[in-house]
């Protein structure tokens, strides 16, 4: 068997464009070079694209985080596929290691489907959803999920539409990631300052109420036409921090990580479940981590579904599939084969 040519892109516009140089360097690490070789692709934070030696930085070096450099090679991505200097690059299947808007969201993954390019994770519909959690949610609850109650506002109509709030409420972008623009609010007079906050990042935000619960997550896999779950692990947050925040993901120390998840069995295989329900109920492909509250009643209640999460070696997706039974590297290999069988397509491809 000829080895296959893998582009891993990273970088792009999204505010999660150093968490996506991380993960590209994961799976850059992790690629098995027997059956693959690898092309990096970086975007830039301006939208450039740009072919990138396979040593490139992508790791946190003296506490930097990796970017990808405006001044490197540039690369023309169009419907024929991919080029540099007029010559085209042959590419079997791309590993978007994207984040958040333009990565993460459907958009890039529809320019994949326009150039007819194989591609790790979910298609442009289960994507676009998941990434609208205004969306998404509407999904779970249909497919019969408990899900946070709450409201979608958007700049114009906040105020006609806010009558009788409970505090305390959580306001975030419905199409943020990485908990950027969100926050917890305990009474009235902290609604405004949030929502303003909450609108730079989308102009269309969600208060929910607040879900007093313990954070379990759990990984998906789709691999050899199969759907499984992983075990499930959860967050643990330092006491200093309210919510699992953006510092609270990112900053050292600031979380545990618990796996397998110290819950009861049933509780345990009722999120197991609801993960591949989710993932099926969206039309997920690939991949994606369903993150859960697991209240002190007992109850299950879905917040999200990622269908790109973090994919550094630490990071939870990887480490919950390691707790299954998958390797990092494992993991990489069934999500190219996966990709490669093009299940998520419209025309069937």
């Amino acid at each position: 068997m000829s080895k296959k040519t893998v582009a891993i892109i990273c970088g792009g516009r999204s505010s999660e464009h150093e968490i996506s140089c991380l993960s590209a360097g994961g799976v850059l690490a992790g690629l098995d070079r027997s059956l693959y070789d690898p092309v990096l692709i970086g975007i830039t934070k301006t939208g450039n694209w740009v072919l990138l030696p396979n040593d490139y930085p992508l790791a946190i070096i003296n506490g930097a985080l990796p970017t990808v450099d405006e001044r490197a090679t540039p690369l023309v991505a169009d419907v024929h596929g991919f080029a540099v200097n007029g010559k085209a690059l042959h590419i079997d299947v791309v590993f978007p290691a994207l984040h958040g808007p333009f990565g993460e969201d459907g958009t890039i993954q529809g320019f994949f489907e326009i150039a007819n390019i194989a591609y790790v994770g979910s298609g442009v519909m289960a994507s676009a959803a998941a990434m609208d959690k205004s969306f998404s949610k509407t999904i779970f609850a249909a497919a019969g999920m408990a899900v946070a109650p709450g409201i979608v506002v958007t700049g114009e109509s906040w105020k006609a539409m806010i009558t009788d709030i409970s505090y305390p409420v959580f306001v975030k972008p419905a199409r943020g990631g990485s908990s950027r623009g969100t926050h917890k609010v305990k009474s009235g007079a902290g609604l405004e300052a949030a929502l303003k906050d909450a609108f730079t990042f989308d102009r269309k935000v969600m208060i929910e109420s607040a879900v007093v619960g313990r954070e379990i997550e759990c990984a998906v896999l789709e691999s050899n036409g199969s759907v499984q779950a992983s075990v499930v692990g959860e967050i643990i947050i330092d006491s200093r921090f309210e919510f699992y925040d953006f510092e609270a993901k990112y900053l050292d120390n600031a979380t545990t990580v618990k796996v397998p998840a110290d819950i009861p069995a049933a509780a345990s295989e009722q999120i197991r479940d609801s993960a591949v329900a989710a993932f099926k109920a969206l039309g997920c492909s690939g991949l994606a981590r369903v993150d859960f509250f697991y209240t002190d009643k007992g109850e299950v209640v879905i917040n999200e579904i990622n269908t790109m999460p973090g994919f550094t070696g630490t990071s939870m997706y990887p480490k919950l599939m390691a707790a299954t039974g998958v390797g990092y590297s494992a993991l990489i290999n069934a999500l190219i084969s996966t990709a490669l069988a093009r299940t998520n397509g419209v025309l069937g491809n």
